[in-house]
């Protein structure tokens, strides 16, 4: 078969053609080509990190950075309305001044003012600064956690927890919660737990959109001591606090909390033993909670104060009356709380002095007692009672509550968003 081929006039035109119609289609794929706005650093910053150091105030901070003045009362009264308060800046609080580069004078600054925001201060062009909150967004999640107790709850909360899901501190609170606001009525951690008790915690974990894991409060529990199950269940009453109830709808509150302070151990029960300083045998009428020095000592029950100062061998010490003729001893305490004077009447849980050593005393420590008709009694045998009912009006609420807590606690694990509750 014979080949035919186009004359070199005829393909060079053909090509022009071509090479023509591919040039006109590149153009038009260019120009369809969506372009974005040239970017153009027009000012460039840098930070710095800073805080108040021993026995500086925030004229002195400011002054580092260039701001004082007029220009540092400006900004002041633009930080006050959203929470600055100057006198009340410590050294742990921390504050970011961003600058342009080039410039002497920060353009902004910011500072966490609370768990819930930020606040951020802009300098504009005429030296004027102005003050916004920037609000910081919490994530409440459901955590349950179960274990088994070995020498203490303590002990076994923290090993059930990582770090990764509450840090050692917030492990901390948990614990005092359940503890003290919550089974601290009807509960002797020191003298009814048994190695081999187990025990269900259901409780709210907070993330933040800055980072932080916190703890929230308890939902539900279940601790086993002496072989009986001690439940409790939260349900927020009229004033939106938290209360807990039993299984059977009954309060844990009781009129008088068992511990009245967050102790380290007992370092000396009530009855008969030598006592160090005296160096011999007496009556000791009383329980010891040792402490670390300057802890804060609680009110056990409502009352009013007979007693507050230097009292012998007591050393600095808050007496209370209460009602059927019960008395409460608070001694060796470094100092008194301001306020706290005979007449005064106080509330419980309300932090009345700090934990010290002053009077016959060898190690920081509160020495309580309890007294019925004016006779020492052993404060951990006292029987605090039964607490008040559920309401009927929020029976039924407490009932949905309990039949949920029971479900997830009965769950091998859990973790959740909370809506509500």
């Amino acid at each position: 078969m014979r080949r035919r081929y186009l004359p070199v006039g005829v393909f060079g035109a053909v090509l022009v053609t071509a090479l023509i119609a591919w040039r006109a289609a590149s153009a038009r794929l260019v120009q369809d080509i969506p372009v974005a706005e040239p970017i153009v650093v027009t000012k460039a910053f840098t930070s710095r990190t800073d805080r108040l150091r021993r026995n500086e105030t925030l004229t002195h901070m400011f002054a580092r950075h260039n701001v004082d003045g007029v220009e540092l009362l400006q900004l002041v009264a633009a930080a006050r309305p959203h929470g600055l308060d100057p006198r009340r800046v410590t050294t742990t609080q921390r504050f970011t001044f961003r600058y342009v580069i080039g410039e002497e004078i920060p353009n902004q600054v910011r500072t966490r003012i609370d768990d819930d925001a930020f606040l951020q201060l802009d300098r504009d062009t005429l030296g004027e600064w102005t003050g916004e909150l920037d609000t910081i967004e919490w994530e409440v999640v459901r955590e349950r956690v179960s274990g088994v107790i070995g020498s203490s709850l303590n002990d076994a909360i923290h090993a059930a927890i990582p770090d990764s899901i509450l840090p050692y501190g917030q492990r901390d609170r948990l614990i005092w919660n359940v503890a003290e606001d919550v089974y601290g009525w009807v509960i002797d951690f020191y003298r009814d737990l048994r190695p081999g008790d187990g025990f269900y915690l259901l409780y709210e974990r907070l993330t933040s959109s800055a980072g932080d894991v916190r703890y929230g409060r308890l939902l539900a529990a279940s601790i086993e001591t002496i072989g009986r199950a001690n439940t409790a269940y939260v349900v927020s009453d009229d004033a939106n606090r938290n209360v807990y109830y039993d299984a059977e709808g009954r309060s844990l509150r009781r009129a008088f909390l068992r511990y009245p302070v967050q102790f380290r151990r007992i370092s000396g029960g009530f009855g008969r033993r030598f006592h160090p300083i005296l160096q011999r045998y007496r009556a000791h009428l009383g329980t010891d909670y040792a402490a670390d020095p300057g802890t804060p000592i609680f009110a056990t029950a409502d009352g009013v104060v007979s007693r507050a100062g230097r009292w012998g061998g007591y050393g600095t010490v808050v007496t209370i009356d209460h009602p059927k003729a019960v008395e409460t001893r608070y001694a060796h305490m470094v100092r008194v709380t301001r306020g706290i004077r005979p007449g005064v009447r106080v509330t419980q849980g309300q932090i009345i002095g700090y934990v010290g050593m002053t009077g016959l005393a060898t190690g920081y420590h509160v020495h309580y007692e309890f007294l019925k008709n004016g006779r020492q009694v052993d404060s951990r045998s006292v029987d605090m009672g039964d607490g008040e009912p559920v309401s009927d009006d929020m029976r039924p609420l407490f009932e949905v509550t309990r039949a949920a807590y029971d479900r997830l606690l009965a769950e091998p694990s859990h973790r959740g968003v909370v809506a509500g509750s």
